[in-house]
């Protein structure tokens, strides 16, 4: 089954760990702490919302798009409540071409490390990269490998899995050990990478 087909069942059975019903904390704190300007902002797999609505309320101009049309009608209304102005569309990041770029900010949390070989990660992070302005910021949040588990969780990544997918198209400015915002008592362990767009990407 296709990542897209398999996202799109869960969020019918409501089945989404990953949805804690508020902006993740790793956001936050990297957009704060590395003074990350407002700016067009792309929110990859935004799921219902939360980050892009956080990132609006920072007065970043945010276009969030996911596979699941039952995740982008919630994220719709959740801005509404919210009110702020987002735009959010139905589309498949490495297939359809996204209008409205180029963005000087991308965001993914937990949508880089869906996939499985390097290939696939590699060819996300082009993509990535061709959206992002001369100097644009990706800001990903990944599953850390480093975590001994026992039950399921979000696909684990090496920081090397991380390096030799984006190093052609991305300077690393910061790979920090940390987990996700979660809801559980015991969040899963995670990678925040920020990472520069290469002037030859």
């Amino acid at each position: 089954m296709m990542i897209e087909e398999r996202y799109k069942k869960r969020y019918k059975a409501g089945d989404t760990p990953w949805d804690i019903g508020k902006p993740d904390f790793n956001l936050i704190q990297t957009a704060t702490t590395m003074d990350i300007k407002p700016c067009k902002a792309l929110d990859i797999g935004c799921g219902t919302g939360n980050n892009s609505i956080w990132l609006s309320q920072k007065n970043f101009d945010v276009i969030g798009i996911d596979t699941s049309e039952i995740a982008i009608q919630k994220a719709i209304e959740e801005a509404s409540k919210a009110n702020v102005k987002c735009t959010f569309i139905v589309i498949d990041f490495l297939i359809n071409k996204i209008e409205g770029g180029p963005f000087g900010f991308a965001f993914d949390r937990g949508c880089f490390h869906s996939l499985n070989s390097d290939e696939e990660r590699k060819s996300f992070a082009e993509n990535v990269a061709a959206y992002l302005e001369k100097d644009g910021l990706w800001l990903s949040i990944v599953g850390n490998a480093d975590e001994q588990r026992d039950g399921p969780g979000p696909p684990q990544r090496t920081a090397k899995d991380i390096i030799n997918s984006v190093e052609p198209y991305f300077e690393i400015l910061s790979l920090v050990s940390s987990h996700f915002g979660s809801n559980r008592p015991n969040p899963p362990r995670a990678w925040v990478c920020l990472m520069r767009r290469r002037r030859f990407a």
